[in-house]
């Protein structure tokens, strides 16, 4: 059974006339994991409890069925048992691991795994699963790494829980304690735990990083604000299986800052190539270090993998997703690196997880992610069915169309919805000085305004967003704590544009003067006033949103250059400074304080000033030092809640949020609408898959919900 396109968007319009996606609320909701079975009654596959079936597909096109209720469940998630008395004794492995172990060419399960206590136990969300299959997902290039990491990453020290956000887990580490004067963070590691190849993780693969990649400035110049050691924050190891964190004050939160995908604990898999993430392999990676190697010997190695240095020959052999000899502590590892058509990541034999009945994880056997040409191409192959799993480039706006076959293609569509406040939204560099006069306005506060009054948000919202999301501003969700109030969604952002007062306020700067089609003019040389969106064909249709915005600054005289590039190109451009705007979505704000990027200049990957961000990530030795009393304010006031208390904190969120909004540093457009990420599509024959989950970067959905324990219903 099918419905056409206009029956689907009329049906998705009804969804915020009922206030569905209101009562579900951001990601801040939480509901209580479904019941799995006990460590004893595996290993035979549980039946699912009937409340976490999938809907049937026949629900879909039930015009007396909500809509809403079909696409947005409750929160769930898998559950990391901790009483040791409850971990299982006896253990099981893949297939495909055990043959290799009969061959005498893998150690048994037993000598692979951590010693019992140290073991990493997983209830899965709904039953123990069954080995086997591959993972087939989409993916659009080398500059997709994440694509990767959200599903088969997640080696960061501490880890989010998948349905209670922001309590954290252990991972990679076991466990950690904190002093009473909060200052001084101990973490556990697993005794026994390996690397891919099969060698042990200890301390020394910590410290390795601290030592001679953190605090070497060559490979990393600038330190992060989260572990500043200019302001005496250290790291020592105790033995060979616990570390410890000191810094000068309490630091309430450091734990959320090692269970989050932030730049310097992030894990290996995701920021090895940049040199930081928290640890690394120093057994594989001393051979390319000059601190163990003598330099001729370097030299010579590092001409021979033609590079022109020994820190990109390093940053390249510390890439998970190319280097397919680098051990790993991921589920699984790359076996076929994503410069290629067909990127490819197989089980680690050595994962340090099991399930309660002892099965060691991951479930499925590999992943593989197929090239898709564009963005359509990738689309239409979802709709086709020919993905397991995917989220990531799935577009809002192809929503009817993969309702409609639903059951041809044997999946079902589950939605997300996020907290942050633009799903597209204009950040304007406040530190862009390539062109002066274009510069000048950028930095003025009400040619902002005026820009963010002259948008109709609900034509995009209907149009692009089909009409589910929230018009307004880039201010988080209301249901976030952070939120300063319900009256900055539609601070200087209307949801139909106010052109008349957009005109006065431009008048008023003095920017009078018109071309013959009505364009406003430079008033440096008398040319066309001309400002630069760049959008980044991915995830949504950002050049179709330019388009519409481009159409309504030309009711206030403003020419919009609509330039679509690469995203890997516009990044470069976003780093050097080179950008007006940095047109994408500010994801990862809805937790200001561990992922800032998309909403104040702190580093620069900031749209909002990624020169002042270089300033300040640097301590003042690089990039340009901010003379706007209001970008120094919020700055300042970022430094305070890394130091804060989580009350004192939620205090200057807020504080930040207010400023921020009511002088536009990001034209906000649509938000919270799930169109980032949070269109998944499953195939129906996948197991252990929560019917919704928290959609956030921090927690680099979907791997907050430990992909490990996915899994095919129908695997032999």
């Amino acid at each position: 059974m099918t419905r056409g396109r206009t029956k689907w968007v009329s049906l998705l319009s009804l969804l915020v006339i009922m206030g569905l996606l209101a009562a579900c609320g951001g990601g801040g909701d939480s509901a209580p994991a479904a019941e799995a079975p006990a460590a004893a009654e595996a290993p035979a596959a549980a039946e699912a409890p009937a409340a976490a079936e999938a809907p049937a597909a026949e629900a879909a096109v039930d015009e007396e069925e909500p809509l809403g209720a079909f696409l947005i469940g409750e929160i769930e998630g898998p559950e990391i048992i901790l009483d040791v008395d409850a971990f299982p004794t006896t253990f099981g492995e893949a297939p495909m691991l055990a043959a290799l172990v009969a061959a005498g060419s893998l150690p048994s399960v037993e000598d692979r795994l951590p010693q019992r206590e140290d073991l990493l136990v997983i209830e899965p969300l709904h039953e123990i699963g069954k080995y086997g299959g591959t993972w087939r997902r989409g993916f659009t290039g080398p500059a997709d790494g994440q694509n990767g990491h959200r599903v088969a990453g997640g080696d960061r020290l501490l880890f989010w829980d998948a349905d209670e956000f922001p309590k954290v887990v252990p991972n990679v580490a076991k466990g950690w304690e904190v002093n009473d004067a909060g200052n001084e963070i101990t973490l556990f590691l697993r005794q026994g735990a390996k690397w891919s190849d099969g060698e042990p993780f200890t301390a020394n693969d910590i410290m390795f990083w601290y030592e001679h990649m953190y605090l070497n400035e060559e490979l990393v110049p600038v330190r992060s604000p989260f572990f500043n050691v200019d302001e005496g924050a250290t790291l020592e190891a105790l033995d060979d299986y616990t570390v410890k964190f000191t810094f000068p004050e309490a630091n309430s939160l450091f734990l959320e800052v090692l269970g989050s995908s932030v730049n310097v604990f992030g894990g290996n898999a995701i920021f090895g190539n940049i040199g930081l993430g928290g640890f690394a392999p120093a057994h594989y990676l001393e051979q390319f270090h000059p601190d163990f190697v003598d330099e001729a010997e370097l030299d010579a190695l590092v001409a021979a993998e033609g590079f022109d240095n020994w820190i990109n020959l390093f940053k390249d052999k510390n890439t998970w997703a190319r280097n397919p000899d680098l051990p790993v502590v991921t589920p699984w590892k790359t076996v076929v690196p994503i410069t290629t058509d067909n990127w490819v990541l197989e089980r680690n034999p050595y994962y340090f997880g099991v399930d309660t009945a002892g099965n060691q994880l991951p479930y499925i056997d590999r992943i593989s992610m197929t090239l898709a040409e564009n963005l359509e191409v990738l689309n239409l192959r979802a709709i086709a069915g020919e993905y397991d799993f995917q989220a990531r480039h799935i577009s809002l706006a192809n929503l009817p169309v993969l309702l409609e076959n639903m059951e041809e293609g044997d999946y079902t569509i589950y939605l997300d919805p996020a907290q942050h406040g633009a799903d597209a939204g204009l950040q304007i560099n406040l530190s862009y000085e390539a062109d002066p006069e274009i510069a000048k306005w950028l930095k003025t506060t009400d040619f902002r305004r005026a820009l963010s009054l002259a948008i109709n948000r609900d034509k995009i919202n209907e149009i692009i967003f089909l009409g589910i999301g929230t018009s307004g501003s880039a201010v988080v969700a209301e249901s976030s704590p952070f939120n300063p109030g319900p009256e900055y969604r539609t601070l200087w952002s209307p949801a139909v544009a106010d052109f008349d007062q957009a005109n006065d306020m431009l008048d008023a700067l003095g920017l009078t003067e018109r071309d013959s089609e009505g364009y406003r003019l430079r008033t440096d040389n008398g040319q066309r006033l001309i400002i630069e969106i760049p959008p980044i064909p991915a995830f949504i249709q950002f050049t179709q949103v330019a388009e519409l915005i481009k159409e309504d600054w030309a009711e206030i005289g403003i020419f919009v250059n609509v330039v679509e590039q690469e995203r890997g190109l516009i990044e470069q451009r976003r780093g050097a400074n080179d950008l007006q705007i940095f047109f994408w979505q500010n994801d990862g704000t809805d937790e200001l304080f561990l992922y800032p990027y998309h909403a104040i200049p702190v580093a620069n990957t900031s749209g909002t000033g990624p020169a002042f961000g270089d300033w300040y990530s640097s301590g003042g030795a690089a990039g340009s030092e901010p003379t706007d009393p209001k970008v120094i304010e919020v700055l300042d006031l970022f430094s305070q809640g890394l130091k804060a208390t989580p009350e004192e904190r939620i205090t200057i969120g807020q504080d930040i949020w207010r400023i921020i909004t009511d002088e536009v540093w990001q034209i906000g457009t649509v938000g919270q609408s799930g169109a980032f990420m949070g269109v998944r599509v499953v195939k129906n024959n996948m197991g252990n898959i929560p019917s919704r989950q928290f959609n956030i970067q921090a927690g680099q959905t979907p791997n907050i919900s430990r992909p490990a324990t996915f899994f095919f219903t129908d695997a032999e």
